[in-house]
């Protein structure tokens, strides 16, 4: 199955590559609901060890380091131009990962002994909360914050930007 779209994306366009990682968050965050269903109906079999195994590499690479773009290079960018309601989002939305976080921790105790076919459980409520909260995060950015990007930064702060999200995705490849 194909799980995303064939379109792709890259780092010279860092805003279309923000909202195609949201695309994958929405995702990821949705099959951990299907896992938690999948899990009461069927147990703790290959698909649910695999799904795990998924979501786990996904939250624990992948979602930290589009925190880090947002964080470390759009938000401080888009602050400088001092739109007071503008900084009050950002700085909600910011605050907001660090909260994220902390619900992904508890998701993934759950998930490690499942994708260590150790079995195990995923409570319903806690994964339907990490999806929605999830994907409720992931539009406020894309209709509150992201829009301003093409309103206040120019061609060559946003290229620089993508060139500093590669760069990060490098730095991690040679750990």
């Amino acid at each position: 199955m194909m799980l995303f779209s064939s379109e792709s994306v890259t780092f010279e366009t860092p805003i279309a590559m923000l909202t195609a990682c949201h695309d994958r968050v929405r995702q990821y965050a949705a099959l951990t609901h299907k896992l938690a269903l999948h899990l009461l109906k069927n147990g703790a079999d290959a698909k649910a060890q695999e799904a795990a195994a998924s979501i786990l590499r996904y939250f624990d690479i992948a979602a930290p380091l589009h925190h880090d773009d947002e964080d470390l290079d759009l938000f401080p960018l888009l602050s400088q131009h001092g739109q007071p309601e503008l900084q009050a989002i950002i700085a909600a939305t910011s605050a907001e990962h660090a909260t994220l976080g902390l619900l992904w921790q508890e998701v993934r105790r759950y998930l490690v002994p499942l994708a260590a076919s150790k079995g195990g459980v995923l409570p319903l409520a806690l994964a339907e909360d990490f999806a929605n909260r999830y994907s409720a995060h992931a539009q406020l950015e894309e209709t509150a914050i992201y829009p301003y990007a093409a309103q206040l930064l120019d061609t060559a702060t946003l290229a620089t930007m993508g060139q500093k999200m590669a760069n990060r995705r490098m730095q991690g490849t040679e750990k």
